[in-house]
């Protein structure tokens, strides 16, 4: 049971970091390879401004500064690239993707560094017959708060729901007097926040390192198409069920951990080829 609760840790990490991702591609149609290294720089200005402010404090401030670099990214990356092929903004992203990691070798160096867990989370707890730590319950809560709030915005908001009807068509939601272009740099904000929020929570469960991003984008990349490219209920199981997979597959199978995602996505794609929701609920 033990296994199985950090089966569920993994997986609501890479929930925060995919969901993201899912609203991204949601409302650009962006394949953005550079999220990884955006949930990198968010982990490592965390770091940064939790020596002054703490741990809640260098939350804060990585989820804004990503946010901002959200914005700046839409407007200068993604929708300058709008109408190019979709080869083209893959390339572009992925070429910031290694800018990010030089940026941050060169500010912060490659040696790996560690960020405790703040005080109020660093106790273990009685679980199952033996203690576990309270810092990984609480990235299973935060998982299920960002769940359930992007739930309740896109469903009953007004703002949301021009997001969901932009999504599907964003010519005639544009003709109806939305103003995509300011709905579009509010959608990345949100996402690149999400992954600032997602690399302040990885900072007292990994080492950091410049390369971090781009080991833990494969297993994103691979909960998005599994859940479904565009769907939040798909991203969310298919997330717990990749964190199932990996972390048992290390325990019991570790020669072949690596590959088990990577199978599962596989064969859903084989029996559901849109995703285990599909696209767009």
């Amino acid at each position: 049971m033990i296994q199985v609760i950090n089966g569920l840790v993994y997986g609501s990490f890479l929930y925060l970091l995919a969901v993201g991702l899912v609203l991204i591609f949601g409302l650009r149609r962006v394949t953005n390879f550079a999220h990884g290294s955006l949930f990198m720089v968010g982990a490592y200005i965390a770091y940064a401004v939790a020596a002054y402010l703490g741990f809640w404090g260098g939350l804060v401030i990585s989820v804004m500064v990503l946010a901002a670099l959200g914005v700046l990214l839409d407007r200068f990356v993604f929708r300058p690239l709008a109408r190019e092929d979709a080869v083209v903004t893959l390339l572009v992203t992925f070429g910031l993707l290694f800018v990010l990691e030089d940026a941050v070798r060169t500010i912060w160096g490659k040696d790996y560094l560690t960020v405790p867990p703040p005080p109020l989370l660093s106790g273990v707890i009685p679980m199952f017959g033996s203690t576990f730590p309270v810092y990984r319950l609480f990235v299973v809560a935060v998982a299920l708060a960002v769940a359930a709030g992007l739930a309740l915005w896109l469903r009953y908001s007004k703002v949301g729901l021009y997001v969901r009807a932009a999504s599907v068509d964003p010519v005639t939601t544009g003709m109806q007097g939305v103003d995509t272009d300011r709905l579009s740099a509010l959608v990345v904000a949100i996402g690149t926040g999400l992954a600032g929020l997602s690399g302040t929570i990885a900072g007292p469960l990994l080492a950091l390192s410049p390369s971090m991003g781009a080991f833990i984008i494969i297993d994103c990349f691979v909960v998005v198409v599994t859940g479904g490219l565009s769907s939040f209920t798909g991203a969310f199981v298919a997330a717990l069920l990749i964190g199932q997979v990996h972390n048992l597959g290390i325990v019991y199978v570790p020669e072949l951990a690596s590959m088990l995602p990577l199978a599962i996505m596989t064969l859903v794609l084989l029996l559901r080829p849109r995703g285990l929701a599909g696209a767009g609920r």
